[in-house]
């Protein structure tokens, strides 16, 4: 199979190429600087789409880049950065001759209002009630193809959690104060927090990129992308704590984040959503690390 990825260099674009070589497909990563195995955007856009049989979309600004200050240049880049991506993608899948028989984007589950109580799955209703429900409600809608090719391609969105692993994400970041004993819960540490481990993303998407058994259906098929174990930001704390053998007595009050990352975007991590993966445990999706004791075993060890 032939798979197109649109911000495959990034974290989860690289665990995605490197997983779908290794099960012998032909990787063609769209990227803003030209090179081997690459297109540009501007080449999708003047060329069209080149022959695939499933296309991804993981392009975005990082939501949480320290180096960049929460400002309205910042927010119109999380905007812009996965809207217009999505939105060239299946624009091209819609005018190709030959589109793609799936169709993959990879959202967050930022769309599910914060709770310590209400459980989410794929059929939750929802309506957007601040920025970031309000991005992915936009995000998503941009994805939608037109009715004609939906008969040919199988339409997907998978709903991320944090994504856990040693190369990127929020991990990354996090590791060093852990390794020198000052990690701790944020906030309470008493909110929900959901995540999975990057290479269980990576397989649900290629899961994903099969090709449909029966005629596609019109509507996008949602999967929540997190991992079976319902945890809150004290259980993740005190077992990477456990896997590190390191202390974490230092918890970091609410007004910290709101300060040093903007209380829109703060949010993300010092509040959360108990989101089940009730329609991607269904499909028969086979989790690697589905609690969180084996998957930062994998990410601290390797």
């Amino acid at each position: 199979m032939r798979v197109l990825i649109g911000g495959g260099s990034g974290f989860v674009g690289r665990e995605l190429t490197r997983l779908l070589k290794n099960k012998g497909h032909e990787v063609t990563v769209i990227s803003r600087q030209p090179g081997p195995g690459k297109i540009t955007w501007g080449e999708l856009e003047s060329h069209g789409l080149p022959p695939c049989e499933g296309a991804v979309n993981l392009a975005g600004e990082n939501l949480m880049n320290p180096l960049r200050w929460w400002n309205e240049s910042y927010k119109k880049d999380l905007f812009s950065s996965r809207i217009d991506t999505t939105k060239s993608l299946a624009q091209a899948i819609a005018a190709s001759p030959n589109p793609p028989h799936s169709w993959v984007v990879v959202s967050g589950v930022a769309c599910y209002k914060p709770s310590l109580i209400a459980e989410y799955t794929e059929e939750s209703e929802w309506t957007p009630f601040d920025i970031l429900s309000k991005l992915l409600k936009e995000w998503e809608a941009s994805a939608l193809l037109p009715e004609n090719v939906t008969n040919t391609t199988k339409q997907v969105v998978i709903r991320s959690g944090a994504v856990l692993g040693r190369d990127g994400g929020a991990m990354k970041q996090m590791l060093l104060p852990f390794w020198l004993g000052l990690g701790g819960t944020l906030g309470s540490g008493r909110q929900p927090f959901p995540w999975i481990h990057v290479s269980d993303l990576a397989g649900l998407i290629a899961h994903a990129l099969e090709p449909p058994a029966d005629t596609p259906s019109p509507s996008q098929q949602v999967f929540n992308g997190v991992a079976p174990a319902l945890n809150t930001n004290l259980e993740f704390t005190k077992e990477l704590g456990r896997v590190l053998r390191r202390p974490t007595i230092f918890p970091v009050p609410a007004f910290v984040m709101n300060t040093l990352m903007g209380s829109e975007r703060a949010v993300v991590l010092m509040e959360g959503q108990k989101v089940i993966p009730k329609r991607t445990q269904e499909a028969g999706f086979q989790y690697k690390y589905p609690d969180l004791t084996s998957a930062l075993k994998e990410i601290v060890e390797s």
